[in-house]
């Protein structure tokens, strides 16, 4: 099933200290609607199968989300919004706000939940739009971000008080959050495969999994060019067809960084975006991985 991670526009109304989407001075850039919807059209034809929108706060341009998604739904294309929650100061302004979304067939909000995004929204505007979701029959759940440190023990009690569904997502160590001091850890010797889902950035460059994916500047490994010279079906092609991603999405970051020679004991104490970008973006790495991804990496499995 084709799916990708659409930024609409990378404009923000709040600035965390963890974002994996920007650094420290981000650039504002939106998609012109009418490209946007030229876009979508496109990937309708590429047989897209799901859509999320994302990158900068997609509520901040509510009304051109709601076009964007009334064209999705007419084509059955499923679509999810990941938002930070802000706009839903009370229930009933969070019902107001969604109602739109619901009239044109949203299928599904993130909720975006973290002890940074709470320095700039208050944890009562995410539990207002999760009820507003229940209230309005729409799906949703929250992307509970952490460190996985005892600082977070409050925020996750507040989401098991209030009963809400919620997934903890790790935090990503890239973009603004580069400078974040890692805890230690150990994690288990599993294979960390990673489905890859493409992500478009609003100047129109596509990378082959998620925003993460554009912070690779040293190689440049996830990208995988521009809507301006490409079309949508060229670019996923290309990002379906490369072995190196393939073996990313088979064979697992952990099974690769095992072939190329890292340490079992030093494998465990990645998680898997950090190891991913560990060996995708150290030229010398990338470039005998991709010399193995022909020949003997394929044969590196049980």
């Amino acid at each position: 099933m084709r799916k990708i991670a659409f930024g609409y526009s990378t404009r923000c109304n709040i600035r965390c200290s963890h974002c994996v989407a920007a650094g420290e001075n981000p650039a504002t850039s939106k998609m012109e609607l009418a490209g946007a919807k030229d876009i979508i059209r496109q990937m309708i034809r590429a047989e897209v199968q799901g859509i999320s929108f994302t990158a900068g706060e997609p509520f901040i341009y509510l009304d051109d989300l709601a076009e964007l998604i009334n064209l999705c739904s007419e084509n059955g294309i499923y679509t999810r919004v990941v938002t930070n929650s802000y706009w839903a100061k009370t229930t009933e302004q969070a019902r107001e706000r969604l109602h739109l979304l619901s009239q044109c067939g949203v299928s599904q909000l993130r909720l975006s939940y973290s002890r940074w995004h709470q320095q700039h929204v208050p944890k009562q505007h995410v539990l207002n739009a999760s009820r507003a979701c229940e209230d309005l029959g729409v799906d949703s759940f929250i992307s509970f971000v952490t460190d996985f440190s005892e600082q977070d023990d409050p925020f996750e009690q507040y989401l098991r008080d209030n009963r809400l569904k919620f997934f903890p997502e790790p935090v990503i160590y890239a973009g603004r959050a580069e400078v974040f001091n890692q805890p230690f850890l150990f994690t288990d010797y599993q294979e960390n495969c990673c489905q890859m889902n493409p992500y478009l950035a609003p100047d129109l460059t596509m990378y082959a999994c998620c925003d993460a994916g554009s912070q690779f500047s040293t190689t440049n490994f996830f990208r995988l060019g521009s809507l301006n010279d490409w079309s949508v079906e060229q670019l996923l092609t290309k990002s379906e067809t490369s072995i190196l991603y393939n073996c990313i999405r088979t064979m697992g970051v952990t099974t690769i960084a095992s072939y190329g020679g890292m340490k079992s004991r030093d494998i465990v104490t990645y998680r898997k975006c950090d190891l991913c970008r560990k060996m995708f973006n150290d030229p010398e790495t990338l470039h005998a991985l991709q010399k193995a991804a022909t020949g003997n990496l394929l044969k590196w499995h049980r």
